[in-house]
């Protein structure tokens, strides 16, 4: 929110629903998910529109939400690319190494191939704080 003030820019708000894998059940038949994925899909966005920026910050700036069904590196490029981002900001979980290998990090993989900057931020990380001429601000 900080860089999108700073630099009067629209802020796009992007939630990637991962994809429900068809699953086996009790008599071995592979069952594809039902309209709850759907239900699931609408219900993440209206949370993510009601809970992840102040509405009175929201109110007065350019701000896009979007929710969208898949995996989560194709998605956020795909949406990065045909909204002209130009930085992309991501979480990062801090897994250890071993998760790391396991799983691997959608943070990781969108610094490799983003063609936009991409801005990591972890959830215990450092407060940055932009100075102000003839204030000096320590970060919290």
């Amino acid at each position: 929110m900080a860089l999108a003030e700073q630099f009067n820019a629209e802020l796009h708000l992007l939630h990637v629903v991962s994809r429900v894998m068809p699953y086996a059940d009790a008599s071995s038949t592979w069952v594809m998910p039902t309209d709850e994925t759907q239900e699931q899909l609408e219900a993440a966005e209206q949370c993510l529109t009601k809970n992840a920026i102040d509405p009175d910050w929201a109110a007065g700036h350019l701000v896009v939400y979007k929710t969208v069904m898949g995996f989560a590196v194709d998605e956020i490029l795909l949406y990065a690319n045909n909204n002209d981002i130009d930085l992309i900001v991501c979480g990062t979980h801090g897994y250890s190494w071993l998760a790391h290998a396991l799983i691997g990090s959608v943070a990781e993989k969108l610094v490799r191939i983003a063609s936009c900057p991409v801005l990591t931020v972890h959830p215990k990380g450092h407060q940055f704080l932009v100075d102000t001429p003839g204030k000096a601000q320590q970060p919290k």
